[in-house]
This record gives C-alpha cells, structure tokens and sequence, in this order.
C-alpha cells in the first residue's frame, strides 16, 4: 500500500492539469491571434486537422457514455434510498432549491439589464454587420426553436414511448423519466431478481465510470484544443464590440455564483463557502473548458463523493437530474439576451411582460439541453412570445460560445451545491451499508 502511495504522490491533481492546458492554450492561441492570424495556412491546417478533431472526438467519448452513466445513476440513487418516502423528500427539497434560485438568478439578470440598459449603446452599423454574418445560423436556431414542443406538449413529451428511441435521439429529460420510474419500480419491489438487476445496473454505473476515467485523462489536452481555437479564431474582438452586453452577463453570473450561492451553502448546507468552491474547482475547470453540463457530469459525481463527501444517494439523484434540470446560469443568461435584444431594437416590455419572460426562462432552464449552446433555441422561442424579433439572435452568436462557459460553470456549481444542501441532514447510511 506504501509503495502504490509514494508511486502516487509525485502526479499531478487532475485540476491543475487542466489549468494548466487551459492557459497554455489561451497563451497560444491569443499569441496566433496577435502575430500570424487564422488565414495563415498552417494555423487552419492546425486547427482543422488537429485542435478540432481531438477536441470533437473527446465531447464525442463524453457524450457517448453520459446516457448509460446518467441512467445508472439515476437508478442506482434511487435505489438506494430505500423506500419512497425518501424518494419524494429529496426529490421536493431539489425542486424547492431549483427553482427558488432559478428564480433569483433570471431576477438578477432582469435588474441589472433594466438597470444597466447594455442593449441602448449598441452601435447599429457594427451590430448589422455581425447580424448579417450569422444570418444562416440565426435562422437555423430560430427555425429550430419551431420545431420544440411547446406547453403541455412540452410536459407530454417527457414520457417516452419508446426509450430506446428517446436515447438515441440523445431526449434527456425521457431518458431520465424511465431512469426514474425504474428506480422507483426497484424500490417498491423486494425480490431476489429486484436486487440482481440492482447490481447489474450498479456494475452499469462502476464501468461507465471507469471508461469515462479513462476518458478524462485527456482532458488537459481537449481542454487545450478547445481553448486555443476559441481564443486563436476570435481573440478579445467580439467581447470588445459586444463589452456592454459581456460584462453584464459576467456581473450578473458572478452575483449569482458568489454571493447567493455562497450564501445558501452557509445558511442551508452549513459548510465553509470558501471550502466549498476550493472542493469543487475540479468541476467548475471542466464546465467552463467544455461548456456542457452533461460533459461535466462524471467529474461533478466523483467531486461530490471524493472532496464533498455526500451521500452517494443524494448525489447521484441530485446531480443527475441537475445536469438537465438545473441551469441556474442559462435560465439567467436567456433572461439577459431577451431583454438586451429589447432595448436594441427599441421595444418597450411592460412588466408583465418582463414576469413572462422571467417564467418562461425558469422553465426553459430546467427543460434546456445540457450541451454546448443548449439554450439558443429557447432564446429566440422567448423572443418571438414577447414580440422581439428572433433573427437577432445573430447579434450575440459571436460571444455566445464564451458566455456559454460561464453561464456552464455557474451551473455545475449550482448542481453540486444544491447536491450539498440536499445532503445536510440527511442519513450517510444507505440499506446497502445496513
């Protein structure tokens, strides 16, 4: 054991990998920005042939083992908690802290908007310009967003009809209502079959696990990959153009992330809030470099188990359903784009309207895809129900992909603190340990 340990010692925490290929590649790519320019032939040959393809087949090997990763969790968590009763406690102190910070996230954001007015100073020739060039993107989102279901038909389609299309067709919200029946369906059923399938979803879980471990241990690379293309395509340029826009979102999130969050760790969870962002860095790292929640997923429910030291019922439940369901930064950052859009094409909301939109965000967070850009769609259906004009949605494509980093990271963050507040008070025993 000794010798495992001090063969151990000299690696390096997987964190400051990560840091490190995150500056490494901010450094590199801000240097190919300044110097050489992405119209340089052997930087494109660089980024087409290597960055990109690493950086893609590394989400790729993510997402391909998230679905039977997030499954089994979700299943094994419920599982063992041992009867319902348990279930409905956990599963209504979640909704109850989703929401309520939901809702305080999407108010944040509307106050300093109204406040702040980032969408007035915008200049109308440049923000054309930039409209004009992402007109085919913009128009895909917008075409998309028609294509959701909407309302009751939103809340139909969560049930699936037939899961294994709901999986591949990546329906997350479906995939987790079958996990979630499942679980249930265990816990009400005691039998010795029961408890096989338990275990072999458990095996499910341990071996998802161990391949997305393999996985990450490329993430300092990926990380690099993705960092020097964003920085090395695009530099600081957009986020000067858009500077009003960037820095109150980035207000806004920071708000959230370090004073209401901070606050409801120590008041509810009753930790340290600095030892809790210390804990936790490893996750808030690999949410910003890939900006998705469900990418983030396995390092969020190792973090929880290793440095958080939850119940491993509670996190697997919580952070599971969180990776989809709670996206406290996205629900913020749509509330900040709909009304910026507003107050650049000179529409007034009248409050009533501004409460509809702060609705409709609550809901679009919980309902938002848990990938790279997840939220687009919900922005420009937004749009359309309040009378903007969803095609200027291309006005903030440019800086969307570095705001979707943040806006990740503060989601991360809320699902492993809402993990920790869920935690407190309850039981470490599970009936696999009795």
């Amino acid at each position: 054991m000794s010798t495992e340990t001090a063969a151990a010692s000299p690696s390096m925490p997987m964190h400051w990998k990560i840091a490190l290929g995150f500056a490494a590649g901010i450094a590199l790519g801000m240097l190919v920005y300044a110097f050489v320019g992405t119209d340089h032939a052997w930087v494109k040959g660089f980024i087409d042939y290597v960055t990109t393809p690493f950086s893609k087949i590394f989400l790729r090997l993510i997402f391909m083992l998230v679905i039977p990763l997030l499954f089994s969790a979700l299943v094994v968590g419920i599982g063992e908690m041992g009867d319902v009763r348990a279930l409905g406690r956990i599963g209504w102190r979640t909704l109850a802290y989703t929401t309520v910070l939901s809702a305080i996230a999407v108010l944040i954001g509307l106050l300093l908007v109204n406040w702040l007015k980032p969408g007035v100073g915008v200049d109308s020739a440049e923000a054309t310009r930039m409209m004009s060039e992402s007109a085919e993107r913009a128009q895909a989102i917008v075409s998309d967003s028609n294509t959701q279901a909407k309302g009751l038909d939103m809340l139909i389609a969560i049930v699936p009809d037939n899961v294994v299309k709901a999986a591949a067709d990546n329906t997350i919200l479906a995939v987790m209502f079958f996990a979630l029946m499942l679980g249930i369906g265990l816990v009400l059923t005691r039998s010795e079959s029961t408890s096989t399938l338990k275990r072999a979803i458990e095996g499910l879980f341990d071996v998802s696990m161990t391949l997305i471990g393999l996985v990450i241990k490329l993430a300092p690379y990926a990380v690099f990959c993705l960092m020097f293309n964003l920085v090395a395509q695009f530099g600081w340029d957009l986020l000067v153009r858009l500077g009003a826009f960037v820095l109150v979102v980035l207000l806004a999130l920071a708000i959230h992330q370090f004073v209401v969050y901070s606050a409801a760790i120590a008041l509810i969870a009753k930790r340290s809030p600095l030892g809790f962002f210390r804990d936790v860095q490893e996750a808030m790292l690999m949410a910003f470099s890939t900006a998705s929640s469900n990418a983030t997923l396995p390092t969020a429910l190792r973090v929880a188990d290793q440095k958080l030291k939850l119940p491993r019922r509670v996190s697997r439940f919580v952070l599971t359903v969180g990776a989809t369901a709670n996206q406290n930064g996205t629900a913020l950052f749509e509330g900040v784009t709909v009304l910026f859009l507003a107050q650049y094409f000179g529409i007034e909301l009248s409050l009533a309207q501004q409460v509809t939109v702060m609705f409709v965000c609550i809901l679009g967070g919980i309902g938002t895809a848990g990938v790279p850009s997840g939220s687009l769609p919900v922005i420009a259906l937004i749009c359309a129900m309040v009378g903007v004009p969803p095609e200027g949605i291309g006005l903030v494509l440019g800086v969307n992909h570095f705001l979707d980093m943040c806006r990740t990271t503060v989601n991360v963050t809320g699902d492993l603190g809402i993990a920790a507040m869920v935690a407190h008070g309850e039981s470490d025993e599970t009936p696999d340990k009795a």
